[in-house]
Formats: structure tokens, sequence, C-alpha cells
């Protein structure tokens, strides 16, 4: 059997879900946890576009917000923190005991603070002049279903 390595830089977004798919399929295989499942919340405006969503997923006791975002002309009404605590609460209905996110110094790092996370590491030069911020809130649920 012969296998090689190419470059292949802008996969398409459906390969990159059937190949994440195999890691997942992996981990539920390795852990005995099979309760992953996406969890978002979008805010839309009278004509149906998105103006804000959080999203992520729950899986074995854990949840991780991967994408925040309020469109520019839509910021400081409180949406960020609206979507945010929606996020919390349905990853505790599903049992996460704690939950992650990642935001650069430039981005919300206060709001997840203020909202009871906890900066559990900060990687300096991430991007450069910058720093990546890694946070985390306990939640009180049981775990892995």
């Amino acid at each position: 059997m012969t296998a090689f390595i190419s470059a292949e830089h802008d996969l398409s977004p459906v390969e990159l879900s059937v190949l994440e798919e195999h890691l997942h399929s992996e981990n539920r295989r390795l852990t005995g946890c099979g309760d992953d499942r996406g969890l978002a919340f979008v805010i839309r405006d009278g004509a149906g576009r998105a103006i804000a969503v959080a999203a992520g997923y729950s899986w074995a006791g854990t949840s991780e917000l991967q994408l925040m975002w309020v469109d520019q002309a839509y910021r400081g009404l409180g949406y960020a923190r609206q979507l945010l605590d929606a996020f919390v609460a349905e990853a505790a209905s599903r049992g996460a005991r704690r939950i992650w996110v990642s935001s650069h110094d430039f981005q919300a790092p206060g709001l997840y603070e203020k909202a009871g996370f906890q900066r559990v590491a900060e990687f300096a030069g991430w991007p450069e002049g910058h720093s990546n911020i890694v946070l985390r809130k306990i939640i009180a649920a049981d775990g892995c279903a």
C-alpha cells in the first residue's frame, strides 16, 4: 500500500467535515462517550441575516465555545452576553461540567470573565504583539451519558 503526503490547504468544508467525523468516531469508541453534539445559538435581524452567533459543541461532560461573533453594527447591545448565557445554560442541561473558550486579548476575554470564566492559560505572541487566552468555567452538572 502506497501513501503520500500532499499540501491541500483549501479542503472543502464537506471533506473536512467527513475527516473530522472519523476523528470523532474514534474518540467515541475510545472513551465510550457518544454524547457529542453541536451547540449553537444565532441572533438574526428582521431579514433573517445572522448578526451574532455562539457556536461550539458538548461532549463527555465538557463543552467548548469555538465561535463567538457579533456584527459590528450590533455590538454594545448585550447580544454577546445573551448568547453566552444561552450557551452556558444549554451546556449545563446536557450534563457539561466545564466549558472552555479561547479568546485573543483584543477580542472579549473580559466578557467571559464577567460571566464567571477564569483564565487558565495565556499564550503571548499569538498573534505577535498579542496573547491568546484560554478560559474555563466550572458548572455543576453530571458528565457523559
